[in-house]
């Protein structure tokens, strides 16, 4: 069937996609993730996959403390093979003493790393790397495809900005018992006025429906599932924890906006918000069945 060209992606060569992988070799994965992989009881026509959507606040805690140690822990904790993340500094500045906190995260947790860029800023000093700022995705399988997509932004880097294209919506391909499945990570808008957020979310969609199979959806969207600006999400996909929590602040959240979103052909289990102060936000876990192939 033929399709319209795809909207301009800041697409990597596979052996740079991979170059953590590669690094760092295939992580064993937890007792935890070793029994939802061996597919057996009731769901082993189905294949198990834990996801995560986590905004880690550029490794500071809810007390504004910056300990990469600990946001690597919290991580751990979930047990997911799929990470989300959002606000992560690669180079950044001085609050997150310019550590690159993508492959930095994957090193202590033994897994591969995909980190898609929304501001990629000249140096701080004349022989320092590139300054980055962006979403990043984990995970515990082989990453099949890694994109960086543009979406409508409103710059927060140069004065009197307008809506307009800019990479950070961030797509890798995952197999997953025979099954492929692609998994999306966003930080929409946070500004009060949802007309920024409303054309994300149009242009999310548009690259959603390009890919055949199933969808995982995970980020900040910096409004709750019921916000207007996000009713046209849940025609083609649907909220995994609807009744899994508060997500923000961390501590004694009064929000939900760190959402797993999902397509009609992955069946969530089970799904809830992850009580932690390693960042402002809290993450969110969801437990999926993917559908073997032919099956």
């Amino acid at each position: 069937m033929d399709r319209k060209p795809r909207r301009p992606v800041h697409r990597i060569p596979a052996a740079a996609a991979l170059a953590v992988a590669v690094a760092l070799g295939a992580a064993p994965p937890s007792s935890a993730a070793a029994g939802r992989a061996a597919g057996t009881g009731p769901g082993a026509a189905r294949v198990p996959l834990r996801v995560a959507t986590y905004n880690i606040h550029a490794g500071a805690g809810q007390d504004n403390v910056f300990d990469l140690d600990r946001t690597a822990a919290a991580i751990r904790d979930l047990d997911a093979d799929v990470i989300g993340l959002q606000e992560v500094d690669v180079h950044w500045g001085a609050r997150s003493d310019f550590a690159d906190e993508a492959r930095e995260l994957a090193g202590r947790l033994r897994m591969r790393v995909y980190f898609a860029p929304i501001y990629d800023l000249p140096p701080a000093t004349a022989d320092g790397p590139r300054r980055q700022y962006g979403v990043a995705v984990l995970s515990r399988r082989p990453l099949r495809d890694a994109r960086n997509h543009e979406i409508t932004r409103l710059s927060t880097q140069t004065p009197d900005p307008v809506p307009a294209p800019a990479p950070g919506f961030a797509e890798v391909t995952v197999k997953v018992g025979g099954t492929l499945v692609h998994v999306y990570t966003t930080h929409l808008d946070y500004r009060t006025d949802p007309s920024v957020r409303r054309a994300q979310v149009d242009d999310m969609l548009a690259v959603l429906a390009e890919d055949p199979g199933p969808k995982v959806l995970l980020g900040d969207f910096n409004a709750e599932p019921g916000a207007p600006e996000l009713s046209r999400l849940w025609g083609s996909l649907a909220d995994a924890a609807p009744n899994g929590g508060k997500t923000y602040p961390a501590v004694g959240p009064v929000r939900r906006i760190d959402l797993v979103a999902v397509s009609p052909d992955v069946t969530v289990t089970g799904a809830r918000a992850w009580a932690t102060a390693a960042s402002d936000h809290r993450p969110v876990v969801a437990d999926l069945l993917l559908r073997r192939p032919g099956r």
